[in-house]
């Protein structure tokens, strides 16, 4: 797809979204600003990123469809550049888990190799279709998400449950933490920070599943 994707705009359309729970006093709040200011920090030129026309893609106007009331701006900004973004699955498929690998992905905004480049923080959106399970996994940074669409089952080690919209969920450094869909498509904002050159890997597992250019959210 040739289209230029206003990279800007997207970048200050997700900063708004963490923005949201600025000023919370407990650990949250404390990832959220070690992520703003690295995101002030940033150059604000972005590098190329080519589209990668992931079949995830079939899920995309659910989400923006889902976010025309409480985020306008982003869901504009995702029915026109959503489509051109480099979104990426990067593990092995596993048969406990069919059709994961073309129904789940992320598009990373803010990283090491990302248009927005970064070596503190990595930002971006993880989409998972309806009825998909991301299997428990794990990795060294600490990753932070912001529900924006869908209320998936979300489980880690404080217990699990239903994490609609409006969400913040921080999974602390190599904790185990998995996701399962139902009838609606997720779409988080996620960030990552500390070790944010590590691959993830599946729990159980030793072996690492890195994607090509990036890292797991």
């Amino acid at each position: 797809m040739n289209r230029a994707v206003a990279w800007g705009d997207l970048l200050d359309a997700l900063h708004r979204q963490l923005a949201t729970g600025a000023g919370r006093d407990d650990a949250i709040g404390a990832e959220i600003g070690q992520v703003t200011a690295a995101l002030d920090a940033l150059d604000p030129t972005p590098r190329p990123a080519a589209a990668t026309g992931h079949p995830l893609l079939r899920h995309l106007p659910a989400a923006w469809n889902a976010l025309q009331t409480e985020a306008p701006d982003l869901a504009a900004l995702l029915e026109r550049d959503g489509p051109a973004l480099p979104w990426r699955y990067g593990y092995d498929t596993r048969p406990d888990a069919p059709g994961l690998e073309a129904a789940m992905g992320w598009a990373e905004i803010v990283g090491p190799a990302a248009p927005f480049h970064s070596d503190q923080i990595c930002l971006g959106l993880t989409l998972i279709g309806p009825h998909h399970h991301y299997l428990p996994h794990r990795h060294p940074a600490v990753e932070l998400y912001r529900v924006l669409t869908g209320t998936a089952a979300w489980s880690g080690p404080t217990g699990s449950g239903p994490q609609p919209p409006g969400s913040f969920i921080l999974h602390r450094s190599n904790a185990v933490h998995a996701m399962q869909t139902r009838e609606e498509t997720l779409l988080a904002l996620y960030s990552w920070s500390g070790d944010i050159l590590s691959p993830s890997v599946w729990a159980g597992e030793t072996g690492f599943s890195p994607r090509p250019g990036s890292v797991l959210p």
